[in-house]
């Protein structure tokens, strides 16, 4: 029995609350190592004859990557208190594994244990229960659709008459997102995701010049209030994207650093390493990247943090937006994250906060700053099994389970999962334009884990290189449009919204394999019923036989409504196929 790969933490992704009485409690061991995993609990108050009196319950194991098994249990202490350790068997070795080391027979000693203190029900992490069924839509505003030609920007190009650059513009306004709603509602769509829409010099605009403003190409604060009013009539969410990690070069404050330097009252807003300011490949001040255009704010300041938490707090009240997006969120102080949660929450407390970070994100989602942070590695690892064919099943799914028990399970739920977006190369382009690539990457996408969002023109196969290529101006010619592709995703988003088990109720698992395949199998489950997911990843034929039983002629294909009779599935190259069963 290896030790060192023993480990648990009561915290965090190894031990938290799902509800006010039930505790979600994960070991991770050597993989292939343990044969039989025990939790030893109880209440550490109750005692007989000085003896501590604990219960044993098996462990199960949840999933394994390419190095550990995970083993889990659901308890609910029945006084909110517990003391527990953990029963490992390893061939004839036994040991007992505590907060304090491991022991060959289980301690007296409830010090020894590891110790939930008491279930409070305040704590357990509670994120907007309509993020789970929420379908998002990325819009880039600036290339979706231009419905008013008057507030065009000086120099804008007619729509789509050349490649994206980082400096040319098209006109895309909200009276073109307004016009065509209808588009998004018949896709299935109910929640849209803009990218920035203040006042900003560029036409990505991150680099915002007010942020009590809305850019004048993309129209007035009464549109912005026409588009939210209307989302809402189509039970559509909004989420706009704040900036505030920097601010652009234009912006007041950072103008007046630049003319006056130490003789700034907003010197504290920045970070200058001297005066006077310098840009160039290495500015002497703070910045996004090395980006000199992007001057980072002291979010530490009291005045840059009142009017950040100010921004937050308008846009909320005014407009009833029913998210914000945190752009570099990572690079932002973590008590600057706390009281803007106390602000917006306060204001709406179903708001939705959804961090930018692309590593393991855990500090950020304690119930006490995000709700949710970009799900960037499910982007890169479906990426690499579908797109770019680097990693086979096996692969996949031990990095995918690596990733599902870096976080607790009701954190997963409604984490943002994407294929795409502004800074990355089209999905259809990645998947050199194969049609059936990329209805099989969409199927993943939208019948896992968590809250999926398709970046715009996606569904109709856009193409396009990394930043700026991907920022094509959409296409609405239905004849120049993949209609092959929209009618897929249409379909998948549909299936998704009829099936809660597709969405996010229930458990969520790998199945193993009992052929030799390379074939991508998980589980969404409850105690009724199940759904499961088959993907082929490969351009040849494979099969597939289900690891259990199925009750005869109880398990249908939901996207043919046919009834299935048998347990062994055949898939041709790049396709999928998802059956359902009650139990």
């Amino acid at each position: 029995m290896e030790r060192s790969s023993i480990q648990h933490r009561p915290t965090d992704n190894f031990a938290y609350s799902i509800d006010a009485v039930t505790l979600h409690i994960r070991l991770r061991t050597k993989k292939q190592d343990i044969s039989y995993v025990g939790l030893l609990f109880g209440d550490p108050n109750i005692l007989d004859e000085g003896h501590w009196q604990y219960e044993q319950a098996p462990m199960y194991l949840s999933g394994s990557d390419g190095h550990y098994d995970y083993w889990h249990i659901y308890v609910k202490p029945p006084y909110r208190r517990i003391r527990y350790g953990f029963k490992l068997q390893s061939g004839e070795e036994e040991l007992i594994y505590t907060e304090k080391g491991f022991f060959d027979e289980a301690p007296d000693d409830t010090g020894c244990y590891f110790a939930i203190p008491y279930l409070h029900r305040n704590e357990v992490f509670s994120a907007p229960e309509w993020v789970k069924e929420t379908i998002w839509y990325q819009i880039f505003p600036e290339r979706f659709a231009n419905g008013n030609p008057d507030n065009d920007p000086e120099g804008a190009k007619p729509w789509g008459s050349e490649e994206p650059k980082v400096d040319n513009f098209f006109g895309g306004d909200f009276e073109g997102i307004l016009q065509h709603l209808d588009y998004l509602e018949d896709l299935g769509i109910n929640g849209i995701y803009f990218t920035p829409i203040f006042h900003a010099h560029s036409n990505h605009k991150y680099d915002t010049i007010d942020y009590m403003e809305i850019d004048p190409q993309f129209g007035t604060k009464e549109d912005l209030k026409t588009l939210v009013e209307e989302c809402h009539k189509r039970n559509i969410r909004v989420m706009l994207d704040a900036v505030f990690n920097h601010s652009g070069y234009y912006f007041p404050p950072f103008q007046d650093l630049l003319e006056k330097g130490e003789d700034s009252e907003y010197k504290d807003w920045f970070h200058p390493h001297g005066f006077p300011l310098k840009g160039g490949e290495r500015p002497n001040y703070e910045t996004f990247g090395f980006f000199e255009s992007m001057p980072k704010l002291n979010t530490a300041n009291p005045d840059v943090k009142k009017y950040l938490l100010e921004t937050a707090a308008y846009w909320i009240k005014e407009f009833d937006i029913d998210g914000w997006r945190l752009d570099v969120a990572n690079e932002v102080d973590s008590p600057f994250w706390r009281e803007f949660r106390n602000t917006v929450k306060n204001i709406k407390p179903d708001l939705y906060i959804l961090g930018e970070i692309w590593h393991d994100s855990m500090p950020w989602l304690r119930g006490d700053q995000f709700d949710a942070v970009m799900n960037y590695p499910f982007t890169n690892n479906v990426f690499r099994l579908i797109a770019s064919q680097k990693i086979n099943s096996r692969q996949f799914i031990e990095e995918m389970t690596a990733v599902y028990h870096s976080y607790p399970t009701n954190v997963f739920d409604v984490t943002f999962n994407l294929l795409g977006s502004h800074d990355t190369p089209r999905i259809f382009t990645d998947c050199g334009e194969d049609v059936n690539r990329a209805k099989l990457i969409h199927a993943v996408l939208l019948t896992f884990k968590g809250s999926p969002c398709i970046y715009y023109g996606d569904e109709i196969g856009l193409t396009g290189d990394q930043d700026p290529g991907c920022r094509k101006c959409m296409v609405w010619e239905e004849d120049k449009q993949n209609r092959e592709l929209y009618n897929e995703i249409k379909e998948l988003i549909a299936l998704r919204k009829e099936e809660g088990l597709l969405a996010n109720e229930g458990h969520f698992e790998f199945l193993e394999k009992i052929d030799n395949t390379n074939i991508v199998a998980y589980r969404k489950f409850n105690e009724a019923r199940s759904v499961v997911i088959l993907l082929n990843p490969t351009d040849r034929s494979q099969s597939y036989t289900l690891p259990f039983d199925v009750k005869e002629d109880s398990m249908i294909d939901i996207r043919t409504k046919e009834i299935v009779k048998e347990d062994h599935s055949e898939l041709g190259g790049y396709q999928y196929r998802i059956l359902a069963f009650d139990h």
